[in-house]
């Protein structure tokens, strides 16, 4: 077994795993991990830290974590707009 150059094991296949499950499982919670991983992943390439050639998989996780974290937001918007509009409509009608 050859002994990696970099000190520190990847982590964008998880990130991106987080992502995934992000969008496909409706498991939004799930989008702002991927992106704070894979924008980690990024800073550790950069900084030599972890292997280069997993960029294009740890960008792929922070993307999908950003398009995941912008829907969690407004979808969290739709529900409060959806219960004060209820609510200002119970009120008004009684």
């Amino acid at each position: 077994m050859t002994q990696s150059p970099y000190p520190e094991a990847s982590q964008a296949t998880t990130a991106l795993v987080l992502g995934i499950l992000g969008l496909v499982m409706c498991a939004g919670i799930l989008s702002p991990f991927a992106w704070v991983m894979g924008n980690r992943e990024m800073q550790a390439i950069d900084a030599g830290r972890r292997p280069p050639e997993n960029r294009g998989t740890a960008n792929a996780a922070k993307v999908l974590g950003i398009v995941g974290t912008v829907l969690l937001g407004l979808a969290i918007i739709g529900v409060i707009l959806f219960l004060v509009f209820f609510t200002v409509a119970a009120v008004s009608t009684s």
